[in-house]
C-alpha cells in the first residue's frame, strides 16, 4: 500500500495539467497521476480536433481559452526554447441561417464583451472574403481572425508530462478500480492491479471514464462518453486561407496539410452512452450526411477523395454540456475536472491551474469557475453552452 498526498485519476491533458499548476502553485505533497492508458492511443485528448475558439457563449468558458491561448502565445518561455505545438492560427468560421441568426450574434456580443477579435459579417461579406464559399440559406458568420486555430495535442500532452517528470510527480500506469470512503471523506484509490493508493485528496480527471470513476465514490456524476468520427479526404483544391469551417447543420472542416478533416452532425436524438470499446469511425456518417454538405457549402468539395478516418470519445456533460469544477459539497476532498463535452483539450491549462488555486489557497485567483461547480449538477440547474461544436 503506497501513501500520496493527492491522487489524480486520468493523466492525458486535464490530470496533467492540474499536476503541473500543484506544482506551480506551491503544492510540495507527493502527487500520483493514474492513467489506464500510457500511451494514449484511445485518449480523447489525442484523438480529438485539437483546436481553440474563443467563440463561445459564455464568457467563462472564453476566459478558460483565453488563458490556454495566452500559454500558446508564451510556450517557450514556460516549457523551455524547443517548445513547439504546431499552432495554426488560421480561425474559425461559425455560420448561421437566418433562424441562428439572433443566437449568432448574442454569442458575438458576449465575445466582443471578453475581448476576443470576433467579426460579424453577412453572406456578401463572407463571400469577399472567401471566394470559396457558397452562401446560400446563411445569415450571417462570424469569423475570428486571431487567438482560434489548431495545434499538435501530442505535443502538448508531451510539455506537460516532461515537466512533471521533473516535478517529482509519480505516474502510476493502471486503472482506478474503487474509491474508498470514511464518511463524507475520501480515503483511497483501489486500482485494477490491485494496489491501494492512500490519499487524503481525489481529483476526478477521467475524461469520458468522470462519470463511472465518480461513482466508485458513491457520488452521481452526468458525465459518459460520446463517439465522435473523424474523417480525412483530399481535394484538388487547395484553400490555404480556410479557417475551421462549421456549417449551421454541425459538419465542420479545416485544412490538414495537403488534406482536409471533417466531421459532426452526430444524430444527438439517438445518441447514447458510447461503448467505450468502440473506436470504429461511422462512415455511413460520413457518406450520407456530412459529404452533402461539404459539397454544398463548398463546391470544389463535391468530388473528393476519403482516405482515412478515427473515432474517439469524449467527456459528454447529459445535463448541460459544460465543465464540472471543483470540490464535491459533501465529499469536500473529492475534485471534479470533468464534462467539458468537447473542448476539455483548450481549456485545461486554464481548469488546471483553477483547480490548482483551489486546493492550495482555497479559493479562485485567476479564474473564477464558481459557475460550474458541482452544486448545479445537485440542483439539476443548467448553464448551457450555446455554441458546442
Amino acid at each position: 500500500m503506497a501513501r500520496f498526498d493527492s491522487v489524480i485519476i486520468g493523466g492525458a491533458i486535464v490530470g496533467s495539467a492540474v499536476a503541473y499548476y500543484l506544482r506551480e502553485e506551491g503544492f510540495t505533497g507527493s502527487i500520483a497521476l493514474v492513467e489506464r492508458d500510457p500511451q494514449f492511443a484511445h485518449a480523447a485528448t489525442t484523438l480529438s480536433m485539437a483546436s481553440i475558439r474563443q467563440q463561445f457563449s459564455i464568457p467563462e468558458n472564453i476566459r478558460l481559452s483565453r488563458f490556454t491561448l495566452d500559454l500558446f502565445r508564451r510556450l517557450r518561455e514556460e516549457f523551455g526554447a524547443d517548445a513547439d505545438i504546431a499552432f495554426r492560427e488560421k480561425g474559425y468560421l461559425i455560420l448561421a441561417s437566418e433562424e441562428g441568426r439572433d443566437v449568432l450574434a448574442a454569442n458575438h456580443a458576449v465575445q466582443c464583451a471578453e475581448g476576443a477579435d470576433v467579426v460579424l459579417e453577412d453572406a456578401d461579406a463572407l463571400t469577399r472574403r472567401f471566394p470559396w464559399l457558397a452562401t446560400a440559406g446563411i445569415a450571417l458568420g462570424a469569423y475570428g481572425r486571431s487567438g482560434e486555430g489548431w495545434f499538435d495535442a501530442h505535443a502538448l500532452l508531451s510539455l506537460f508530462r516532461k515537466a512533471l517528470r521533473q516535478r517529482g510527480v509519480t505516474f502510476v500506469a493502471a486503472s482506478a478500480a474503487g474509491i474508498s470512503r470514511a464518511g463524507n471523506r475520501a480515503t483511497a484509490v483501489l486500482l485494477d492491479s490491485g494496489e491501494v493508493l492512500e490519499t487524503g485528496l481525489v481529483v476526478n480527471a477521467a475524461g469520458p471514464n468522470a462519470g463511472v470513476v465518480a461513482g466508485y465514490a458513491g457520488l452521481k456524476l452526468p458525465v459518459e462518453p460520446r463517439k465522435r468520427s473523424v474523417f480525412v479526404f483530399e481535394a484538388r483544391e487547395r484553400y490555404d486561407d480556410m479557417p475551421l469551417l462549421v456549417d449551421p447543420s454541425g459538419v465542420y472542416v479545416r485544412p490538414e496539410g495537403s488534406v482536409y478533416v471533417t466531421g459532426g452532425a452526430e444524430p444527438e436524438s439517438t445518441d447514447g452512452p458510447a461503448d467505450p470499446a468502440d473506436f470504429e469511425p461511422e462512415w455511413p456518417l460520413f457518406e450520407e450526411v456530412i459529404w452533402p454538405v461539404l459539397a454544398e457549402r463548398v463546391p470544389a468539395f463535391e468530388a473528393i477523395k476519403p482516405t482515412r478516418a478515427w473515432a474517439g470519445h469524449y467527456d459528454y456533460n447529459t445535463l448541460d454540456q459544460n465543465a464540472v469544477i471543483g470540490p464535491h459539497p459533501e465529499v469536500t476532498n473529492f475534485i471534479f475536472a470533468n464534462g467539458f463535452s468537447g473542448h476539455g483539450l483548450q481549456q485545461a491549462p486554464a481548469v488546471g491551474k483553477a483547480v490548482a488555486e483551489l486546493i492550495v489557497h482555497g479559493g479562485y485567483r485567476g479564474i473564477d469557475c464558481s459557475a460550474f461547480s458541482y452544486e448545479r449538477i445537485a440542483a439539476g440547474r443548467p448553464f448551457r453552452e450555446l455554441n458546442v461544436i
